[in-house]
């Protein structure tokens, strides 16, 4: 399990609006070092008056060629990837932690920590990382990925 994997599963699984940093932590706890500095700004500034504005630059794109349509492609080929829209600015929106505590087949627990929250945890720890009792006492979600999920 990477990452990506655990990306690729929130996208397919999530429910919750707002916006999200994932984390994955493969061990006993995930050091608060982990989340950047910047990463807590924006979730704090997203969930709050303050706001957040973030603008979209166009990401290169790649594509497989066939031999049968290559002329055609060519003719369709794009540098960039066409964003979405230009800029956003949210304020006021739910911003999360979201971490997956993971032992291969054996556990894949999701805990979605409000960044208020999570400030609190940092800010009363007492130590320099998170374990998932903290998590699962500060969570205001918590998810089992092992299980299927309710809607389709």
């Amino acid at each position: 399990m990477k990452e990506k994997n655990f990306q690729q599963e929130f996208r397919k699984r999530n429910t919750i609006t707002g916006v999200f940093e994932l984390k994955l932590c493969k061990g006993t706890s995930l050091p608060f070092s982990n989340m950047a500095p910047h990463q807590l700004k924006a979730l704090s500034d997203a969930g709050s008056d303050a706001g957040l504005y973030h603008k979209l630059t166009d990401q290169p794109v790649s594509f497989q060629q066939n031999m049968q349509g290559m002329q055609e492609q060519k003719k369709k080929q794009r540098f960039t990837r066409p964003a979405p829209f230009d800029c956003f600015f949210l304020k006021n929106v739910p911003a999360w932690l979201v971490v997956m505590f993971y032992i291969p087949r054996r556990k894949k627990n999701v805990y979605y920590i409000a960044i208020d929250d999570l400030l609190e945890m940092i800010e009363g720890a007492g130590r320099k990382s998170m374990t998932e009792s903290m998590a699962e006492r500060y969570a205001s979600h918590v998810d089992d990925y092992r299980r299927k999920p309710a809607h389709p």
